[in-house]
């Protein structure tokens, strides 16, 4: 066995807020305090294994654990310790330990991040089904963007294991789940501990946690300030606090969990700003601000139960949880292209009730000589929420109807949510199996328009009824090749939901547009291969198509997803995990798509074409984690984000009239670039050490974007209109807006084991 010692998330600092009644100097003498607290102080905890942290550390990922078991190479199950080793600058670049996913950050630290995988641009979650303790993280028709998915209210230390699904091949993942999905699951136990940690842009953060055994269970307590300004000319001052209770009883057979969660946090954003900003002298540099007075605040409460127990011969699993959020987010996209008095700020706004249910039951069995295993589920959810936009100048409200129409929304929406599935798996013999699935959903949801009379006086209403059931059949043929060599072949629909909003606005009114379902259907295929050719190397290989029925888009000029055009994207993705000694493990990732609309899409811009925006060709990572090398450990990691199409096509001259309809009479008067526009992409290197004492003692040093890279998080191409252009640009002007990636930066984390 390797020598005993803690295992600890790092790079993810100390801070809470410079408002709060408890300063941030006080938390810092707080932590200092407790982390010379005598141990000794503790009651005695029984089966917490308290003083007994993660005493083995082998990364050995579940993804080289699924050969005769997976439905597909593009599923598997990340380790503890492969998360408590990968560098992370946010809570939610945990999951980029999912092969060939980039998450980024497009504005504040308070927003949803940027996901980015397969060739797509899944905005703040659409198409990414995530769930954490069981409970579905993703939001329908929510304010800022369709399946928006924040995991801010994530403690990184608590999270135990990821386990994860790419394409529609899955009976058990639903709604934004076709692409990909995420479980993240959070352990049971942790040692007593205290965390402080500062660091470069006004990094500070304190985390403190513990276990006490209960009855016949376990007692679990987290805390997290953290406070950040980020390299901004405006600071974001980001003050983040998380509090996390929970309690188990049983074991692996039979055992449940009761856990509540609570999140707030206040920021402001420096969000994405056009190019002509800088070089005009607008902004001081691209860390720069056009509207200060940009910012959020955001809450998150909950409550999940979670049952297991054996049954019949098999496992009976049932989750049952509720949660309530608030957001208020102040966002001035397009600067003074609607309003040239006041700007565009707009209040983007909800109140969210969730209660919702799952139940699923597995049981292997032997029928007509064959070995089989059968999984069926069901699931209800219900959204209840109070959602819109209203237009404002430096967070303060603007009188109602002064703007345009559709910039002013605010509805009354009920969503409720049924699925059940099935899923057959048989042993045909011991080289082959087939996966055979169907799930059915049904959605209905009603809205009531507060603003109908304004709507209806231009032609359109949010308000209405609607629902739709969709069938979506699944299929999978696994075949063992050679010893340790499996090959597949996956079929199978998926479906994401559209904000309800746009379905009932399509079908009230003609706008224009393509019908939209507010099921959209997605179809895909797959060939994949899995191989362990020795005890040190695991490899995948997938090639696979999806088709989209409509393709999600950005409509920046309300800030928010809209029903696009039919899609189609073809990629290959390749894994490798190879284990170089005892110490050292390499992780690698690569993943090439092709991406395009199936009919020409005007982006608004004066370009019509098929490519779609900010859908990547190529991403890619390299992982070293190092582990048992006396008191080191720590993880070394380059991600790669590769160029991606920002307009849809070059300027056409039909489209450049439409967008630009004051200026235009072709492209070469339009004031728009004549060719495709592609952003740049990014590269970087992070890097985290740990050094631990015997003593409880745990020293970490996180280094981010280590090599300095000038590079932009994000890009996006869509018109605005400065205060300067007031006069010279009444339709606006197209431009490349970008959000910087962060310079180098670093974080020091000392830890105390109690």
């Amino acid at each position: 066995m390797h020598p005993s010692r803690p295992i600890l998330r790092t790079g993810l600092g100390m801070a809470p807020s410079r408002k709060a009644a408890c300063s941030p100097w006080a938390s810092f003498a707080l932590a200092a305090t407790a982390l010379y607290t005598d141990s000794g102080a503790h009651a005695d905890v029984g089966s917490v294994d308290k003083g007994e942290w993660l005493s083995e550390i082998t990364v050995e990922s579940g993804r080289s654990a699924l050969i005769g078991t997976a439905t597909s190479a593009s599923e598997g199950v990340v380790n503890d310790e492969e998360l408590q080793l990968a560098p992370s600058y946010r809570p939610g670049q945990l999951l980029e330990t999912v092969p060939g996913l980039i998450v980024t950050l497009h504005s504040g630290e308070g927003k949803a991040n940027q996901y980015l995988l397969r060739g797509y641009n899944l905005d703040h979650g659409t198409d990414l089904a995530t769930f954490v303790d069981g409970m579905p993280v993703n939001a329908p028709t929510h304010a800022h963007g369709q399946g928006y998915t924040d995991l801010n209210f994530l403690v990184p230390e608590l999270v135990d294991a990821l386990s994860y699904t790419k394409g529609p091949y899955h009976a058990a993942v639903g709604d934004f789940g076709a692409v990909g999905s995420i479980h993240l699951s959070l352990r049971d136990a942790i040692d007593d501990q205290v965390s402080l940690g500062t660091g470069s842009y006004g990094y500070r953060r304190l985390f403190a946690a513990g276990s006490e055994r209960i009855g016949d269970g376990t007692l679990l307590g987290a805390v997290e300030l953290q406070h950040y300004d980020g390299p901004f000319v405006t600071p974001d001052d980001a003050r983040r606090q998380n509090a996390v209770l929970r309690y188990t009883e049983g074991d692996a057979t039979d055992g449940w969990s009761l856990t509540a969660m609570a999140y707030h946090q206040l920021w402001t954003n420096t969000t994405d700003i056009p190019s002509r900003a800088i070089t005009s002298g607008a902004v001081p540099n691209r860390f720069g601000s056009l509207d200060p007075s940009d910012g959020g605040a955001s809450q998150r409460f909950s409550v999940s139960l979670n049952r297991h127990r054996d049954l019949g011969g098999g496992r009976l699993s049932v989750t049952a949880y509720g949660i309530y959020d608030t957001l208020d987010m102040f966002s001035n996209f397009t600067h003074f292209l609607i309003d040239p008095v006041h700007g565009d700020q707009e209040h983007q706004f909800e109140r969210r009730r969730v209660a919702g249910a799952s139940v699923d039951y597995r049981q292997g069995f032997e029928f007509a000589g064959r070995d089989q295993d059968l999984s069926v589920g069901a699931l209800v959810r219900h959204d209840s929420l109070s959602v819109g936009r209203l237009p404002s100048e430096a967070r303060w409200p603007l009188p109602v109807g002064d703007e345009p129409v559709s910039f002013s929304d605010s509805d009354d929406v009920d969503l409720t949510s049924v699925a059940a599935y099935g899923e057959w798996t048989t042993h045909w013999s011991q080289k082959v199996r087939s996966v055979l699935g169907v799930r059915i959903d049904t959605q209905y949801g009603s809205d009531r328009d507060l603003l109908a009379t304004l709507h209806e006086s231009v032609g359109y209403s949010n308000g209405g009824r609607v629902g739709q059931a969709l069938v979506q059949p699944k299929l999978s043929l696994a075949y063992d090749l050679a010893p340790q060599v499996e090959i597949y072949a996956s079929a199978g629909e998926g479906f994401h939901s559209a904000d309800l909003r746009g379905v009932d606005q399509v079908r009230s009114v003609d706008l224009g547009l393509p019908h939209t379902p507010l099921l959209a259907a997605q179809w895909g295929e797959e060939l994949g291969l899995r191989t362990a050719p020795d005890a040190a190397t695991s490899l995948t290989l997938a090639l696979y198509t999806l088709w989209q029925q409509s393709e999600t888009t950005l409509n920046p000029d309300v800030g928010q997803d809209v029903a696009g055009p039919p899609s189609r994207r073809s990629g290959v993705e390749l894994n490798v995990i190879r284990r170089i000694n005892h110490s050292l493990e390499l992780h690698a990732s690569v993943s090439g798509n092709h991406s395009r609309f199936t009919r020409a899409f005007d982006d608004g811009t004066g370009h019509l074409g098929t490519y779609i925006t900010d859908a990547p060709a190529f991403t890619g990572s390299v992982a070293l984690y190092l582990d048992d090398v006396g008191p080191w450990s720590g993880g070394l990691e380059y991600r790669y984000l590769g160029a991606y199409p920002l307009s849809s096509g070059p300027c056409n001259d039909a489209a450049a009239v439409r967008d630009f309809p004051s200026v235009a009479r072709s492209c070469k008067d339009a004031p728009t670039a004549p060719g495709e526009v592609y952003g740049s992409g990014f590269g970087e290197v992070n890097l985290d050490a740990s050094y631990t004492l015997s003593s409880g003692w745990k020293f970490t040093l996180g280094l981010f974007n280590l090599l300095n890279a000038h590079a932009p998080a994000a890009e996006f191409w869509y018109v605005d209109r400065l205060r300067s252009e007031l006069a010279t640009a009444p339709n606006g002007r197209a431009d490349v807006h970008q959000h910087p990636l962060e310079p180098f930066a670093a974080r020091f984390t000392v830890n105390r084991r109690l």
